[in-house]
């Protein structure tokens, strides 16, 4: 049951499954996939990239029979390029992985695109765009992230919006540009104004009494902020 890549122009809210509650997880990502989300975020972290251990792949593959949503899995691991293969054979449609654990991106690229998947670089608040500069054409999604990788719930670092603003003219149409972290309606426009078009919601969904009506609220600061 997968989705294809979301490689049309517009606007997409990915929701984030770790701010899911995980008892429910089925069901929540059922409300979400219903709601009209195309894209469901999934973090996956290692505890040693990153400090903090959420899920893997056992996850990935009981979820990949209940949605048709494209799953875009952003891998915060130390090796990317060893457990490629066990998430993608699990069901995942995309991986990001993170510039700063690799120094040979393209290799990556091409391994975790060999085996099937689209494939997502990613940088931390820290990271300048001129780092992956040599990969974006390999790739066919750019991850900035706009809190440090790890927790969810983080205040939205405003400094990145500078580096989506570098990065939109290097893209091509197909080519996504992903931001993740403290994405709410106070700072979706900014976002989506400075030239994302992919933004990761979290608690700002899943947190939320209504997931769908938090949902609806995102999708239309989003697209009203198009409209300035």
């Amino acid at each position: 049951m997968k989705s294809t890549f979301p490689d049309s122009p517009g606007l997409r809210i990915a929701p984030s499954l770790l701010a899911a509650d995980f008892s429910r997880l089925a069901e929540h990502v059922h409300v979400v996939e219903q709601a009209g989300a195309e894209i469901l975020h999934l973090d996956v972290m290692d505890g040693h990239f990153v400090p903090n251990i959420s899920f893997g792949v056992p996850i990935i593959k009981s979820l990949r029979t209940q949605s048709e949503m494209f799953f875009d899995t952003h891998l915060m691991i130390a090796e990317p390029g060893r457990y490629a293969e066990a998430f993608i054979k699990a069901g995942a449609d995309l991986l990001t992985f993170h510039i700063e654990v690799t120094q040979e991106p393209e290799k990556v690229a091409e391994h975790i695109r060999s085996l099937g998947a689209k494939v997502g670089i990613s940088i931390n608040p820290d990271t300048p765009v001129s780092a992956i500069q040599d990969v974006i054409p390999e790739v066919d999604l750019v991850l900035v992230m706009s809190v440090w990788p790890g927790f969810g719930g983080q205040s939205f670092i405003s400094d990145v919006l500078t580096k989506v603003a570098q990065l939109k003219p290097l893209l091509k149409q197909e080519q996504r540009l992903e931001i993740d972290g403290g994405i709410d309606p106070t700072t979706i426009g900014a976002a989506v104004a400075a030239g994302a078009d992919t933004l990761v919601a979290g608690s700002a969904v899943f947190g939320q009494p209504d997931p769908v009506a938090a949902l609806k609220k995102l999708e239309q600061h989003a697209a009203s902020s198009l409209e300035r």
